[in-house]
């Protein structure tokens, strides 16, 4: 993009589009290891995956603090088009973050890095938002929890380092711990930290 392109990228109908976002992800929050659908997705710099923007541009704004993992923070025109289009600051303190934007899951730091809530506040955690290339490889998961009947298949790639056992770690501390939204091509999936993640192959 040249310098002023990250003015563009954005979405001919925000509001529509936008509304549309927030059900699917309320959704695949609500029925944790479903994959839901963004069909309108904004259209970024490279680097930035148009899921990711879609979600950042649907749940950012100005009173919450964002952490861009390396690659995104390094990148000028990924940091100015999140600025345009969200007004989300953006913090270097990834315990300070409402919401934090992973590229790269499989070097991503561990879960407990990042803000965990506290037993009276518990929203005052991090949602992670992690790009994704697909939920049909990696490591079969075997999820349970509210908003699955009993137990539910699930499978996303790359996947964070020994991310069972940090998972595991995360859903101790509840009702403190992390979300996860998956950004994968124009879907999205979600781990709310309620869930139960097992080794699917077990």
């Amino acid at each position: 993009m040249a310098d002023k392109d990250f003015l563009s990228g954005g979405l001919a109908d925000p509001v529509i589009a936008g509304q549309s976002a927030f059900r699917a992800i309320m959704q695949a929050m609500a029925e944790p290891g479903t994959v839901q659908a963004i069909a309108d997705c904004p259209t970024p710099p490279n680097g930035l995956s148009r899921t990711m923007a879609s979600v950042a541009t649907t749940l950012c704004d100005a009173d919450t603090p964002i952490w861009l993992d390396p690659a995104l923070a390094g990148n000028p025109q990924v940091v100015k088009w999140l600025a345009f289009h969200t007004g989300a600051p953006v913090t270097a303190d990834s315990a300070a973050a409402m919401f934090a934007f992973v590229s790269d899951p499989s070097s991503m730091p561990v879960l407990d890095r990042f803000a965990q809530g506290t037993d009276t506040y518990p929203d005052r955690s991090t949602t992670l938002v992690l790009a994704v290339d697909g939920f049909d490889a990696g490591p079969s998961l075997s999820l349970s929890g509210p908003g699955i009947e009993s137990a539910r298949r699930f499978a996303f790639a790359p996947m964070p380092g020994a991310f069972i056992s940090q998972w595991t770690d995360n859903r101790a501390r509840f009702p403190r711990g992390v979300d996860l939204v998956l950004a994968g091509p124009q879907a999205v999936a979600c781990l709310p930290r309620s869930t139960r993640i097992a080794n699917g192959e077990d």
